[in-house]
């Protein structure tokens, strides 16, 4: 995900500070905005053309929608195949293996929240 702050600003230099510090600061920015889990754990679950997406999460526009299936790919989270023999052209969606491994932990770590973060913080 590229960053749009101009260099020398407090955010772009805490950015830079933190990033130094610790990468995980990177894949927790560059996997939480808004629908990009849902989204992978959608497709990983079968949800795989823009359509059904839609129709499972009717809330969430299209842009965004595309958007966020553009960075999955863009990350490697998620590979899309163009089915060219159909009219209209169809767009599958599937995880890759990297995509999986995430989902891997992200499931973890909702069981974590579920069960000991709530505890803690209602």
């Amino acid at each position: 995900m590229a960053s749009n702050l101009k260099e020398g600003t407090s955010n772009a230099q805490n950015r830079q500070l933190l990033s130094a510090w610790c990468s995980v600061n990177d894949v927790l920015r560059d996997i939480s905005p808004r629908w990009k889990m849902v989204l992978l754990h959608g497709i990983t679950h079968g949800v795989a053309q823009f359509s059904r997406l839609k129709q499972a999460f009717p809330t969430l526009s299209d842009q965004v929608l595309g958007q966020r299936l553009a960075e999955l790919v863009a990350e490697g989270l998620v590979e899309k195949t163009v089915v060219a023999a159909t009219v209209p052209t169809q767009i599958h969606y599937a995880p890759t293996p990297k995509g999986r491994a995430l989902l891997t932990i992200i499931d973890a770590l909702q069981h974590w929240g579920e069960q000991d973060w709530s505890r803690d913080h209602p």
